[in-house]
Protein backbone atom coordinates (compact mmCIF):
# COMPACT_ATOMS: atom_id res chain seq x y z
CA UNK A 1 0.00 0.00 0.00
CA UNK A 2 1.56 3.29 -1.22
CA UNK A 3 1.95 6.01 1.91
CA UNK A 4 -0.09 8.95 1.44
CA UNK A 5 1.27 12.29 -0.10
CA UNK A 6 2.46 14.95 2.99
CA UNK A 7 1.49 18.68 2.66
CA UNK A 8 3.11 21.59 5.27
CA UNK A 9 0.15 23.77 5.38
CA UNK A 10 2.79 26.53 5.77
CA UNK A 11 4.58 28.96 3.49
CA UNK A 12 7.44 29.49 6.32
CA UNK A 13 11.05 28.70 4.73
CA UNK A 14 11.84 27.87 8.07
CA UNK A 15 9.21 24.96 8.55
CA UNK A 16 9.95 23.58 5.11
CA UNK A 17 13.93 23.35 5.92
CA UNK A 18 12.82 22.02 9.34
CA UNK A 19 10.70 18.70 7.69
CA UNK A 20 12.85 18.36 5.08
CA UNK A 21 15.27 17.22 7.51
CA UNK A 22 13.19 14.06 8.23
CA UNK A 23 13.99 13.05 4.36
CA UNK A 24 10.18 12.33 3.75
CA UNK A 25 9.28 13.49 0.27
CA UNK A 26 6.53 16.68 0.68
CA UNK A 27 4.92 19.52 -1.08
CA UNK A 28 3.83 23.05 0.70
CA UNK A 29 0.74 25.06 0.30
CA UNK A 30 -0.27 27.80 1.10
CA UNK A 31 -3.27 27.68 4.19
CA UNK A 32 -4.43 31.30 4.06
CA UNK A 33 -5.64 31.18 7.43
CA UNK A 34 -5.66 34.94 9.17
CA UNK A 35 -3.29 34.02 12.55
CA UNK A 36 -4.94 36.11 15.34
CA UNK A 37 -5.81 35.26 18.42
CA UNK A 38 -10.01 35.01 19.15
CA UNK A 39 -11.03 37.82 21.82
CA UNK A 40 -10.03 36.12 24.92
CA UNK A 41 -8.17 32.61 23.54
CA UNK A 42 -5.41 31.92 25.81
CA UNK A 43 -2.30 31.54 23.77
CA UNK A 44 -1.66 27.92 23.94
CA UNK A 45 -5.49 27.50 22.95
CA UNK A 46 -4.79 29.67 20.15
CA UNK A 47 -1.78 28.31 18.88
CA UNK A 48 -3.80 24.80 18.83
CA UNK A 49 -7.21 26.36 16.66
CA UNK A 50 -4.84 27.75 13.95
CA UNK A 51 -2.44 24.78 13.92
CA UNK A 52 -5.72 22.94 13.16
CA UNK A 53 -7.08 25.42 10.92
CA UNK A 54 -4.14 25.88 8.77
CA UNK A 55 -4.26 21.87 7.49
CA UNK A 56 -8.07 21.98 7.52
CA UNK A 57 -7.96 25.23 5.04
CA UNK A 58 -5.69 22.99 2.52
CA UNK A 59 -7.73 19.28 3.11
CA UNK A 60 -10.05 19.40 -0.07
CA UNK A 61 -6.78 20.63 -2.19
CA UNK A 62 -5.41 17.17 -0.90
CA UNK A 63 -8.01 14.70 0.18
CA UNK A 64 -5.95 11.34 0.21
CA UNK A 65 -2.64 12.97 1.96
CA UNK A 66 -1.54 13.79 5.32
CA UNK A 67 -1.59 17.29 6.28
CA UNK A 68 0.81 19.32 8.84
CA UNK A 69 -0.19 22.52 10.43
CA UNK A 70 1.81 24.48 12.78
CA UNK A 71 1.22 28.14 14.63
CA UNK A 72 3.54 29.39 17.21
CA UNK A 73 2.11 32.00 19.79
CA UNK A 74 4.68 34.30 21.88
CA UNK A 75 3.51 34.64 25.62
CA UNK A 76 4.64 37.12 28.58
CA UNK A 77 2.49 38.33 31.43
CA UNK A 78 -0.41 37.81 29.69
CA UNK A 79 0.86 39.68 26.37
CA UNK A 80 0.98 38.27 23.20
CA UNK A 81 3.87 38.74 20.59
CA UNK A 82 3.12 38.00 17.15
CA UNK A 83 4.94 38.43 14.00
CA UNK A 84 5.92 42.12 14.10
CA UNK A 85 6.06 42.96 10.41
CA UNK A 86 8.20 45.92 10.63
CA UNK A 87 11.00 47.66 12.61
CA UNK A 88 9.00 49.82 15.28
CA UNK A 89 6.97 47.03 16.17
CA UNK A 90 9.95 44.14 16.77
CA UNK A 91 11.80 47.35 19.05
CA UNK A 92 9.02 47.28 21.20
CA UNK A 93 8.71 43.10 21.85
CA UNK A 94 12.53 43.14 22.07
CA UNK A 95 12.32 45.89 24.66
CA UNK A 96 9.65 44.20 26.48
CA UNK A 97 11.14 41.17 26.55
CA UNK A 98 14.28 41.45 27.06
CA UNK A 99 15.67 40.13 31.09
CA UNK A 100 12.63 38.33 31.02
CA UNK A 101 11.11 34.80 29.87
CA UNK A 102 8.58 34.55 27.56
CA UNK A 103 6.76 30.93 27.02
CA UNK A 104 6.98 30.53 22.95
CA UNK A 105 3.89 27.51 22.70
CA UNK A 106 3.85 25.89 19.15
CA UNK A 107 0.88 23.71 18.23
CA UNK A 108 1.10 20.95 15.84
CA UNK A 109 -1.59 19.17 13.67
CA UNK A 110 -1.25 16.37 11.80
CA UNK A 111 -4.66 15.72 9.90
CA UNK A 112 -5.50 12.74 7.63
CA UNK A 113 -7.77 14.26 5.12
CA UNK A 114 -9.09 11.22 3.94
CA UNK A 115 -10.86 10.17 7.28
CA UNK A 116 -10.78 13.87 8.85
CA UNK A 117 -8.91 12.44 12.03
CA UNK A 118 -6.47 15.24 13.31
CA UNK A 119 -3.69 14.90 16.11
CA UNK A 120 -3.05 17.94 17.82
CA UNK A 121 0.01 18.40 20.11
CA UNK A 122 1.11 21.72 22.17
CA UNK A 123 4.89 22.19 23.07
CA UNK A 124 5.75 25.17 25.02
CA UNK A 125 9.49 26.64 25.15
CA UNK A 126 10.50 28.94 27.70
CA UNK A 127 13.10 31.40 26.59
CA UNK A 128 14.79 33.58 28.52
CA UNK A 129 16.08 36.97 27.21
CA UNK A 130 19.33 38.57 27.61
CA UNK A 131 19.07 42.22 29.23
CA UNK A 132 19.75 43.85 26.11
CA UNK A 133 20.65 47.50 25.51
CA UNK A 134 18.44 49.74 22.98
CA UNK A 135 21.69 49.97 20.77
CA UNK A 136 21.83 45.84 21.01
CA UNK A 137 18.22 45.28 20.14
CA UNK A 138 18.56 48.05 16.94
CA UNK A 139 22.16 46.45 16.11
CA UNK A 140 20.66 43.03 15.89
CA UNK A 141 17.21 43.98 13.76
CA UNK A 142 19.03 46.13 11.12
CA UNK A 143 21.11 43.01 10.64
CA UNK A 144 18.95 39.97 10.78
CA UNK A 145 15.33 41.78 9.84
CA UNK A 146 13.05 39.16 11.39
CA UNK A 147 9.48 40.88 11.10
CA UNK A 148 7.91 37.66 10.57
CA UNK A 149 8.94 35.67 13.49
CA UNK A 150 6.73 35.83 16.54
CA UNK A 151 8.98 37.66 19.80
CA UNK A 152 11.04 39.48 16.65
CA UNK A 153 13.82 36.37 17.32
CA UNK A 154 15.56 34.12 14.71
CA UNK A 155 17.25 31.54 17.18
CA UNK A 156 18.00 29.28 14.12
CA UNK A 157 20.05 32.94 13.18
CA UNK A 158 21.92 35.84 14.93
CA UNK A 159 18.55 35.97 16.97
CA UNK A 160 20.51 33.21 19.63
CA UNK A 161 22.91 36.03 20.62
CA UNK A 162 19.71 37.45 22.11
CA UNK A 163 19.08 34.46 24.50
CA UNK A 164 20.45 33.47 27.86
CA UNK A 165 18.77 30.15 28.13
CA UNK A 166 16.28 27.94 26.09
CA UNK A 167 14.49 25.10 28.17
CA UNK A 168 11.89 22.93 26.06
CA UNK A 169 11.34 19.37 25.31
CA UNK A 170 12.05 20.25 21.12
CA UNK A 171 14.89 22.86 19.82
CA UNK A 172 12.71 22.34 16.54
CA UNK A 173 9.62 23.76 18.02
CA UNK A 174 11.37 27.33 18.76
CA UNK A 175 11.97 27.77 15.08
CA UNK A 176 8.41 26.35 14.21
CA UNK A 177 7.96 22.88 13.81
CA UNK A 178 8.69 20.32 16.80
CA UNK A 179 9.69 17.43 14.86
CA UNK A 180 10.07 15.46 17.86
CA UNK A 181 6.08 15.89 18.23
CA UNK A 182 5.19 15.24 14.49
CA UNK A 183 7.73 11.99 14.34
CA UNK A 184 5.47 10.70 17.11
CA UNK A 185 2.63 11.51 15.12
CA UNK A 186 3.47 10.50 11.81
CA UNK A 187 4.06 6.86 13.74
CA UNK A 188 0.33 6.69 14.80
CA UNK A 189 -0.43 7.10 11.12
CA UNK A 190 1.92 4.42 10.39
CA UNK A 191 4.22 6.82 8.72
CA UNK A 192 7.81 5.92 9.33
CA UNK A 193 11.28 8.33 8.70
CA UNK A 194 13.71 5.02 8.65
Amino acid sequence: MPKPALILASTSPFRRELLARLGLPFETANPGVDEALLPDERPEAGALRLSQAKAEAVASAYPEALIIGSDQVACLDGQVFGKPGNHANAVRQLRAMRGRSVNFFTGLCLLDASSGRSHLRGVPTLVTFRDLTDAEIDAYLRKEQPYNCAGSAKSEGLGIALIARIDGEDPNALIGLPLIALCDLLRIENVSVF
